[in-house]
């Protein structure tokens, strides 16, 4: 199968250099055009709780779902924070090639005396889910959202956190918000 018409001619180009590059170097268990425009989809589900302008993207692989979001928000200031070399290498490549100018790949961990003040932080598959929301609020202003991706496995929040469930095929996902300055675990 070909990327999906519906994602747009920029997100299309993406799933082909994502296909091409994961070929040779492992930036996902996703291996087809239909598998890695899925992952793309399940992205974009993010997109309609990003706040503001300023978005860290921690831990992001291949760029999901950071470039996914600059790629389909051009207002967006996506900061894509991954330490593997091989896979900034690719996000850096995919940043020239689709000439994305709103995206800045470092190949790193993620500092949070470093990284603060960002509107939105999100992470996709890198971290357990209570660390992610954890340390995500560490990464945003005061007021500023953090959002996780859930799989199939729910788990019990922290007080002021949302589920946001969406449907993937034949699956149930959920994003989960956070709002920096909500309660704190104990």
């Amino acid at each position: 199968m070909s990327p999906s018409p519906e994602l747009g001619p920029a997100l299309r180009r993406f799933v082909e250099l994502f296909v091409r590059w994961n070929a040779r170097i492992n930036l996902s268990a996703a291996r087809t055009s239909e598998e890695v425009t899925l992952q793309v989809v399940d992205c974009l589900a993010v997109e309609p709780y990003v706040e503001g302008r300023r978005v860290i993207d921690v831990g992001s692989g291949g760029g999901l779902p950071g470039l996914v979001l600059a790629i389909h928000r051009p207002d967006l200031e996506v900061v894509s924070i991954e330490p593997i070399q091989k896979k900034a290498a690719f996000q850096s490549a995919a940043v020239r090639e689709l000439e994305l100018a709103n995206v800045r790949v470092e190949t790193r961990k993620v500092d949070p005396a470093v990284d603060t003040e960002f509107d939105t932080a999100v992470s996709r598959a890198t971290f357990d889910l209570l660390e992610w929301l954890e340390l995500g609020r560490r990464l945003v202003r005061t007021g500023g959202v953090v959002l996780g991706m859930e799989g199939r496995a729910q788990r019990e929040l922290p007080e002021g956190a949302e589920r946001l469930p969406y449907e993937l095929r034949d699956r149930t996902r959920a994003i989960i918000r956070w709002r920096s300055g909500a309660a704190k675990r104990h």
